[in-house]
């Protein structure tokens, strides 16, 4: 009971105080931090409400277990032969797919008929499927060839394997893997897409460790 009257008073006095000071110093000012307390208090209760809403949302209950999808279909997203490449595929292999398939965009004829040749080469073991792209863009064909996918199997689950380099310095993160991030950014948004980064460590990687 005395701590609460003790709580009381202080309230009491504060608000007194603060009541005091606005009236006295709203023309030198003031209304300043009265916009400020307003803007924060309205912030937190946005942000409160967000993680409400969120955890809500989130809840396990008994009837929304997830089903397990039917198959998987994994695609590599390969752009020319090389490291990167065979360790992307070798990964997407190990984890025993229901379907495996190499995916490309043609932006460039000379590197298609390269790629398809190294592949013939290098005697890769899972189809090369080749997008073809107008606009010379790499991000809507492969959309579409997903989305493409999951209307013609909805129960079935997209997973998309993307060759990435670890760099050590960061004007280097400027001239690599600017194309796989926008990717990866947009299929995010996609229902039943599962994206993996399968890193490749560059030297400089190695020197900033």
């Amino acid at each position: 009971m005395t701590s609460r009257a003790i709580n009381f008073t202080g309230a009491v006095a504060t608000s007194v105080v603060l009541v005091i000071v606005l009236y006295t110093k709203v023309a030198h000012g003031a209304w300043i931090a009265i916009l400020a307390m307003g803007f924060l208090f309205t912030m937190m209760k946005g942000i409160s409400r967000h993680y409400r809403a969120v955890s809500a949302e989130l809840d396990v209950t008994v009837g929304d277990r997830p089903l397990l999808p039917s198959r998987n279909h994994a695609i590599v997203l390969v752009s020319r032969m090389h490291l990167p490449t065979l360790r992307a595929i070798a990964y997407a292999t190990a984890t025993r797919p229901s379907e495996l398939e190499a995916v490309t965009v043609r932006i460039d004829d000379d590197d298609v008929q390269r790629l398809q040749e190294d592949w013939s080469r290098y005697d890769i073991a899972i189809p090369l499927t080749i997008l073809d792209s107008p606009y010379r863009e790499m991000t809507r064909p492969v959309l579409d060839y997903i989305r493409g996918l999951r209307r013609s199997s909805p129960r079935d689950v997209v997973t998309v394997f993307i060759p990435e380099y670890v760099v050590g310095r960061w004007w280097e993160q400027l001239l690599h893997n600017q194309s796989a991030l926008r990717l990866k950014a947009r299929l995010l948004f996609e229902p039943g897409v599962m994206v993996t980064s399968v890193p490749w460590q560059l030297v400089s990687a190695g020197e900033a460790d």
